[in-house]
């Protein structure tokens, strides 16, 4: 599903949490296949100026969330080195080697200027970087497994996440316990593709995407505070690795309680999948106000 770039005021950057399913829902990466798709999903977000905030891969499908800069100027520098990155070694389906687009570059030449077009329109871009990283690991996938055709259910689904601390960090730990909600380990540290494991293990690209929602004081202090929304440590409630059963969860919401959001975490809210926006209810009003046409006057 493509969402439409919303430019709110003041915010200056854009948040999505976006999800991909494989065909059917079924099963199809592995180990292998999963550590190939991590790694590949830092090298396109490297190449297209776009911040990994965290993500997490599951058998059957993967969640990432990414934080967007403004749209700005990248030099020709700066755009071979993230060309480098995706093609460091000759192939016949190249425009030519890197030398020789420096060279179109250095001259000014059409075929440079087409290149420099064509490659600044990949930057800064939602919808250029999913479909560039589904398509790569797709090509490396049915190379590997000896197949052919889709691997993907649908394109992309997205939602339009607040650029606010607090959304940012529960949708944040809402993906890092992908893993824990499907019951494949109890604590989100121990399933190693997702973004909280990459950071404790001490990669430094995972812990700065986490410091973008923990920002304050030294990494131990910012871990300690997203670690209390992971497990639930708060006010000494801990609800470790175990998910609440969905009849359970919706008996207490009927009955107008209140779970702790470390507990709510560990179901599946449908909304921060497959909703459009979430945020504080101006930001929706907002987002909302921009995407909506207005109404026609009768004749």
């Amino acid at each position: 599903m493509r969402m439409a770039r919303v430019k709110v005021e003041g915010d200056g950057v854009t948040a999505y949490h976006c999800m991909s399913r494989c065909i059917q829902g079924m099963d199809l990466l592995d180990e292998t296949s999963r550590e190939v798709l991590r790694r590949m999903i830092w090298k396109v977000a490297e190449f297209c100026g776009i911040d990994v905030i965290t993500y997490a891969i599951m058998p059957n499908h993967f969640h990432v969330l990414l934080r967007i800069p403004e749209r700005g100027e990248v030099p020709d520098e700066e755009l071979l080195r993230r060309y480098r990155l995706l093609h460091p070694k000759p192939s016949p389906y190249l425009p030519a080697r890197p030398e020789v687009i420096a060279g179109w570059l250095q001259r000014d030449t059409e075929e440079g200027r087409v290149w420099r077009a064509r490659q600044v329109a990949l930057m800064y871009d939602l919808s250029a970087y999913m479909k560039l990283l589904k398509q790569r690991f797709t090509t490396w996938y049915n190379g590997h497994h000896q197949r052919f055709g889709t691997l993907w259910a649908e394109r992309f689904k997205s939602v339009l996440v607040e650029y606010d601390r607090k959304t940012l960090e529960t949708m944040a730990a809402y993906i890092d316990l992908n893993a824990v909600r499907k019951g494949l380990v109890e604590d989100p540290k121990d399933y190693r593709f997702c973004g909280y494991a990459e950071a404790v293990a001490g990669e430094a690209a995972a812990q700065r995407g986490l410091r973008i929602v923990c920002p304050a004081g030294s990494w131990r202090q910012a871990m300690a505070g997203y670690r209390e929304l992971l497990y639930g440590t708060g006010g000494g409630n801990r609800e470790h690795g175990k998910p609440l059963a969905r009849e359970v969860v919706k008996a207490v919401m009927d009955a107008d309680g209140h779970l702790p959001l470390a507990t709510l975490l560990r179901c599946r809210w449908r909304h921060l999948s497959s909703g459009a926006v979430l945020g504080r209810a101006g930001f929706v009003d907002k987002v909302r106000q921009r995407i909506t046409p207005p109404k026609r006057s009768s004749p």
